[in-house]
């Protein structure tokens, strides 16, 4: 998740989350890539591998199979974790659909991160350490009831992790991990089971 970052020189002065977010708003960020906000300072993610949106959108496509209609799924949704002043751009995002269909037009803030049902990382080789703890953590503490950890590049193999039960200290209390190769059952409201033998290694 390194690939450039822009330096907070007014983070010193007193009102950083402010600027970073004003910086964020007006980044020109080139085609693919995503401006992400962590640590006081504005992060460059590139465009991801192949194999990375082959495993969102069979993800995307198992979630739509029982999905109510309340919902919807977002990709390259800005959430903010209001509570670290963090703001990511995850893989996918499930949010009730009224909450985007009701945004300020003329606005291009995030949303909050509290009001995601599920959220949904996927490692790159760059940035597992990130999806595995900075925003495992960000995403307990923001309240959001399930995060499913993708990851490839997992010690004991391509591991796909549903985390449960947020906690406010920035843990979960339940983890539900299964290796490539086996299946994976997401709770209602999902009601579905991700067949992880179809995803690229």
């Amino acid at each position: 998740m390194t690939a450039a970052m822009v330096e907070n020189d007014q983070a010193s002065e007193g009102r950083p989350w402010d600027y970073l977010l004003q910086t964020w708003r007006e980044l020109d960020v080139p085609e693919g890539w995503r401006a992400e906000i962590d640590e006081g300072q504005i992060v460059l993610v590139p465009p991801p591998h192949a194999h990375h949106n082959g495993i969102a959108a069979k993800v995307q496509r198992r979630l739509y199979g029982n999905l109510p209609e309340e919902l919807e799924i977002y990709q390259t949704l800005g959430v903010h974790v209001a509570a670290l002043d963090k703001l990511y751009v995850p893989d996918l995002v499930v949010m009730p659909a009224e909450l985007i269909d009701t945004a300020d037009p003329d606005s291009s803030d995030p949303m909050d991160a509290s009001e995601a049902l599920l959220i949904v990382e996927i490692t790159s080789r760059a940035n597992a350490r990130e999806d595995r703890t900075k925003k495992y953590r960000a995403y307990a503490r923001a309240g959001v009831p399930m995060y499913l950890l993708i990851d490839r590049f997992d010690t004991r193999g391509a591991m796909a992790t549903l985390f449960t039960e947020p906690n406010e200290d920035g843990t979960y209390k339940h983890s539900d991990p299964v290796p490539f190769g086996k299946p994976l059952t997401l709770p209602e409201p999902f009601g579905t089971t991700l067949l992880t033998e179809e995803f690229p290694v």
